[in-house]
């Protein structure tokens, strides 16, 4: 099995103080390394208690950016995990649109239309709990990117400029195209308003959704490209609010086939379920998943190995150097447990 990362952890995941010393060869060094926090629990409790840990209000307009998960797809994380942590921020979950559809015979799971989007997400059991606002429902706008290698913008859901602080809660798991998803692409794709993915997922090729050209070679050729253009906009969101009241990144590692909510039919889960991460830093967040992933031994009921030969085939670690490089965050952190 090849290694995504050049550092392995200390025996004991559990262990206060593990660190992670990895860093590309052209990613710029940083002066501190970040802190990463661990709890077991995959409770709504626990999920209340990674918050608090980090030590930072959620304050104003808080939006609470998750997927809610595609019609057939049962791994999204589910209205009563996250329950305790919207109603103490007194959070609306924001979502937007997809740049594409389930499928001949599979409309009734579509999410690429408000009207549809919103029978999922009443099906999936969020709408009776929550406020949810499909931030695109009615426009988009043009945030600026630090990173213009690929992008001259980010293109997110207007209802974006409702919102003072974001909680990007993230589910770990595999992707079809990125090789993982985390907390990079929660912010990049998660955020982009149907525009927005297109122009994401075409390394800045295409800026309004064409669904004939989208999927082609000549607009989606260019995978590293792609994953840069996913940190570039990352970026573009996590300083939209930074400007303004401020955000933290929480990542669950539960239900972790290789396929993304946004799959309607998703491979086997084959990992057991591992605990919830929490970082002011995105980018250790995704490395240190990434890590925990890497170092997890092949069991009968555990079983890494697809999961990593996704993330290697699509070269999802590039995500995460490229996020480094442009100074969205660091790859090196200490990872805190919070349990007793």
């Amino acid at each position: 099995m090849k290694k995504l990362a050049l550092f392995a952890f200390a025996a004991a995941l559990m262990l206060v103080g593990c660190k992670n010393n990895n860093q590309t060869a052209e990613a710029q060094p940083a002066e501190e390394e970040a802190v990463v926090y661990l709890t077991k629990d995959i409770s709504p409790e626990g999920l209340v208690a990674i918050y608090k840990a980090l030590g930072v209000e959620a304050e104003g307009r808080v939006a609470v950016k998750m997927s809610t998960g595609e019609g057939s797809n049962p791994n999204y994380l589910k209205p009563e995990l996250i329950k305790l942590l919207v109603e103490k921020v007194n959070g609306t979950i924001v979502e937007c649109n997809t740049a594409y559809s389930s499928g001949p015979g599979n409309e009734q799971d579509d999410r690429n239309n408000s009207a549809n989007h919103w029978k999922v997400i009443e099906r999936h059991g969020f709408t009776p709990l929550f406020k949810v606002d499909i931030m695109d429902e009615e426009g988009e706008m043009r945030i600026p990117v630090q990173d213009t290698t690929h992008l001259k913008y980010d293109i997110v859901g207007s209802h974006m400029a409702n919102y003072d602080f974001m909680i990007a809660l993230n589910h770990f798991k595999g992707h079809p195209m990125g090789g993982y998803g985390g907390a990079l692409k929660n912010l990049s794709i998660g955020c982009g308003s149907a525009n927005g993915k297109a122009y994401i997922h075409s390394s800045g090729k295409m800026e309004v959704l064409d669904m004939a050209k989208l999927w082609t070679p000549e607009y989606i050729g260019d995978q590293d490209g792609f994953l840069e253009s996913m940190a570039a906009a990352a970026q573009a969101v996590t300083d939209y609010f930074r400007a303004k009241k401020g955000i933290i990144y929480i990542s669950v590692m539960n239900n972790m086939s290789i396929d993304c909510d946004c799959v309607d039919h998703p491979a086997p889960v084959k990992l057991e379920d591992y605990g919830i991460l929490a970082s002011t830093d995105p980018v250790a967040l995704d490395q240190a998943c990434i890590d925990i992933i890497n170092n997890q031994q092949v069991t009968a009921t555990n079983d890494p190995t697809d999961l990593l030969s996704r993330i290697d085939k699509q070269h999802g670690i590039h995500t995460i150097e490229w996020a480094e490089k442009i100074g969205l965050g660091t790859r090196k952190y200490t990872l805190v447990s919070i349990d007793k």
